[in-house]
């Protein structure tokens, strides 16, 4: 056969598949043969043992959330180890790493299968990735491809997929999520335009590395501290069941140095929340505090630090009759705002905002106030629904100086001389020291853990020796002071209930007022 013929014999079959394919297209259009390709799936459908659904990335015009929450969750470092110690091979990860996250994720590639396992239920997950068909004009470009996920999984089991494990992926993303972003800081300024369009925030990304595990605190105050925490972020359900508010609040009282800002810091970091930090003194009105209020993000930590030096938070004026009964003293009635010119911020304000209904916009908002005077305080800014938890931020105790000396000089309990650690207990609690103040001694010596153990002993022995000298004093003074005259007596009770100190304790209630009374008597 010559080499012409064959060229010849091989166009005539070109030209006749050719005309074969233009007869099946004008006799079976487009349209046909899909249809029947969906009846052959459908056919094989009714007879395979499984059940399949598409999760598409785009749906109509809007995103498709779930395949979002089926992307990062696919991501997860659980589904990814099960996917490797399964013997699949095959399975091609990708790696991304999305703005404002702190670590690096993983993903399927395009058309690639991996395997979940779900209450003892395997499920089959394939990332289908094809080219979208030319667009002709469209108002909404669409992507050059389509993307979805498609879920395998046993037709015995969709009950159980439908009605737990979607909605368990939804949750595990939403968790995944909170961990991989980075926390921001925000704070507000004073000339900030409030309207829909603006952001009165400014932020900063939030690194604080303080976390319950470095707190210095009593290991049951941490504890409880943490499972209130806990119960809060998955509480949802019991909020809307009982008609409250999904917020919370949390008053930290104490000496400065005490670790208030660091129990902050550890509360955003257990939770992923972000920091709202609030200056009153930057709010103008009532009206611009509540708009502040409805720009805060769900799942965020509102902080007022030193409310009690922020605003004219002292108890509402009370004088104390001779017959024993309170009136109201216009003059020492707090909400005529800040003292700053033009700054009209009133405690019924900031009660609105902590309690009100403003209080409910977004959800899973935690409020936090620090005071170093908790006695300063209106009693209505203290009650729960508010403030619900106190927390006192006292002097160190010698669990929170063993956490101390494990942060800085990593020494552990049985690493210290017994008779080292006896002093350090017998001293500490006497001493009166902040966690502030045993920090600055070992960070000053922290490349000698001798000599900081050495200066810290030294240092508690110390206080303990001139706080004994001040109790003493005052013991003395008092002593003397009992045997003065009596108008002396007189006098000294008169002004003791006309101080300011004395009209804070006495909202508090009578026994604190009994007391007082023995006290002075």
């Amino acid at each position: 056969m010559k080499m012409s013929d064959y060229w010849t014999t091989m166009a005539s079959l070109v030209g006749m598949l050719a005309f074969c394919q233009t007869i099946l297209q004008l006799v079976f259009p487009p349209e046909l043969r899909l249809a029947f390709l969906h009846f052959l799936t459908r056919i094989r459908h009714v007879f395979s043992s499984h059940i399949y659904f598409d999760i598409t990335e785009i749906d109509g015009v809007n995103t498709n959330e779930l395949y979002n929450a089926v992307q990062l969750y696919l991501s997860s470092s659980v589904t990814v180890n099960g996917a490797v110690s399964s013997g699949n091979n095959n399975t091609r990860l990708s790696l991304t790493r999305v703005p404002n996250s702190s670590s690096v994720t993983f993903g399927l590639s395009n058309n690639d299968r991996i395997t979940d396992v779900f209450n003892g239920v395997t499920v089959l997950w394939e990332h289908v990735v094809v080219q979208r068909q030319v667009q002709s004009f469209s108002w909404r470009p669409m992507p050059e491809e389509k993307r979805g996920f498609t879920l395998q999984i046993n037709k015995r089991d969709e009950a159980l997929v439908l009605d737990s494990y979607l909605d368990y992926i939804v949750g595990k993303s939403e968790e995944i999520r909170r961990r991989n972003e980075e926390r921001l800081l925000y704070t507000n300024s004073r000339g900030v335009s409030l309207d829909a369009r603006s952001h009165p925030w400014d932020s900063v990304r939030f690194k604080h590395p303080s976390t319950f595990d470095t707190l210095a605190m009593e290991p049951e105050k941490k504890k409880r501290i943490m499972e209130d925490l806990r119960e809060f972020a998955n509480g949802q359900g019991f909020y809307q069941k009982t008609g409250r508010a999904w917020k919370r609040g949390y008053l930290l009282y104490g000496p400065p140095g005490t670790g208030k800002s660091s129990l902050i810091a550890a509360m955003a970091n257990y939770l992923g929340y972000d920091i709202y930090d609030l200056e009153l003194t930057e709010v103008q009105n009532n009206s611009e505090l509540r708009k502040l209020l409805m720009k805060t993000s769900s799942k965020s930590i509102i902080v007022i630090e030193d409310i009690d030096c922020s605003i004219s938070l002292t108890k509402r004026g009370k004088n104390k009759k001779k017959n024993g009964s309170y009136e109201y003293d216009p003059g020492l009635t707090s909400g005529s705002g800040l003292e700053e010119p033009g700054s009209s911020v009133t405690l019924s304000g900031l009660l609105n905002f902590t309690d009100g209904l403003w209080s409910c916009c977004g959800s899973e908002k935690i409020f936090v106030f620090t005071t170093n005077h908790i006695e300063k305080l209106d009693s209505a800014l203290l009650r729960s629904g508010r403030m619900d938890m106190h927390v006192h931020m006292g002097f160190c105790k010698f669990p929170a100086l063993k956490i101390l000396l494990k942060n800085y000089l990593r020494l552990e309990e049985e690493d210290m001389d017994s008779v080292v650690l006896k002093e350090m207990e017998e001293c500490v609690e006497e001493a009166e020291i902040t966690p502030a103040d045993v920090s600055e001694v070992l960070i000053r010596n922290r490349s000698d853990a001798e000599k900081a153990v050495r200066e810290l002993v030294s240092v508690l022995k110390e206080r303990v020796v001139k706080r004994m000298k001040s109790v003493g004093l005052k013991k003395k003074k008092k002593d003397e002071g009992e045997e003065g005259e009596e108008e002396a007596e007189e006098e000294q009770e008169k002004r003791a209930l006309d101080s300011p100190n004395r009209r804070n304790r006495e909202v508090f209630g009578s026994q604190e007022e009994e007391e007082e009374d023995e006290k002075e008597k």
